[in-house]
């Protein structure tokens, strides 16, 4: 138990620090961060991984039984979906409460969804990691009402941005992208004795599934980006000086995304029973906490009220305490 949880948090981290390099970007529209970054992340991170990491990769692949692969693909593009509208909430209501209420959604819901397609635990778990469900909610409402309170208090412009548009996007989008924790209970079995039979270590499965929902959630973000670059005349910021640059920061934000979710599939699988549930639920908060001191340190809530940061602090710290509460009822399910 000890070690996936561990995996869960490191997981989070990464996840937590993926889109702080987009800070620096300099002469790039959000479409052209965001399309590169996506394009890398979807159709050159995954394969390149799968490629060197995985022994009889393409053998693995075809024995993917069609039934199996079609739910994949289905949950992955709902969850492809869902990242781009995550970038686009970010980009509303900054780094720090985009994560929060878009990931306090991902757990609400993809938290649940596991026990659709593994056997739920017994009535005193799974009544546990209801209960820390439902502290990580009061901790998104929390959030969401800390959003509310900084825009109140700040000056009011032309370029200011609707918060209620951007906490809508950051909801609507955390509901689609929890069919990756869907894709995941589905392929992750099968996949895993495919990958066993090659020869693979254990981790390898982790890549094997993620290769699966990085191409499949890429089908629909990649050929929207490249419509927006061409519907507002965005190409020619790709000729922009700090292009060699901004490839760099997008290329670490792809790697650090993909590696997280590799992590957290590793995660689930060291967790046992319930570990698509608690995993995911770990490692979305901790993910939550490492954006929100980010997007304190990166100045985003400096001219915040006393009371907006109150709320979000509250918040990070009813996240937090539910994870733990999660992280209990996972251990009365394994008997620890």
């Amino acid at each position: 138990m000890i070690e996936g949880i561990v995996w869960a948090v490191f997981a989070g981290i990464t996840l937590g620090l993926y889109a702080l390099p987009e800070k620096f970007a300099r002469g790039f529209a959000f479409e052209n961060t965001w399309g590169l970054m996506f394009f890398l992340n979807m159709f050159v991170v995954p394969p390149i991984a799968a490629l060197l990491l995985i022994d009889g990769f393409g053998n693995i692949l075809s024995a993917i039984p069609t039934d199996i692969l079609l739910k994949m693909a289905v949950a992955s593009l709902l969850w492809g979906i869902g990242v781009m509208m995550w970038g686009k909430a970010i980009n509303y209501i900054g780094l720090s409460l985009g994560f929060s209420i878009f990931i306090g959604t991902v757990i609400l819901v993809g938290s649940l969804l596991p026990f659709l397609v593994d056997a739920a635990p017994d009535s005193k778990v799974l009544l546990t990691i209801l209960l820390g469900i439902l502290i990580v909610l009061v901790g998104v409402i929390a959030n969401g009402r800390a959003g509310m309170l900084r825009q109140a208090g700040e000056a009011k412009t032309p370029e200011t941005r609707s918060m209620g548009t951007g906490i809508t996007i950051a909801v609507v989008g955390g509901l689609m992208a929890t069919g990756f924790s869907y894709a995941n209970a589905v392929g992750r079995p099968v996949i895993h004795e495919l990958t066993q039979m090659q020869g693979n270590p254990e981790w390898v499965t982790a890549v094997a599934v993620m290769f699966v929902i990085y191409v499949a959630g890429g089908l629909f973000v990649i050929p929207y980006f490249l419509y927006q670059l061409s519907q507002k005349g965005l190409w020619d910021n790709y000729k922009t000086p700090f292009l060699t640059k901004n490839i760099g920061l997008t290329f670490l934000m792809a790697l650090l995304n993909f590696v997280a979710s590799a992590a957290f599939a590793f995660a689930a699988f060291k967790l046992g029973t319930a570990g698509n549930t608690v995993g995911y639920a770990i490692f979305n908060t901790v993910c939550v906490a490492v954006a929100i001191v980010s997007g304190l340190l990166t100045g985003e809530w400096a001219a915040a009220s006393p009371g907006a940061r109150r709320f979000l602090y509250v918040g990070l710290a009813a996240m937090i305490t539910g994870v733990v509460v999660i992280a209990l009822g996972n251990g009365l399910s394994m008997g620890t």
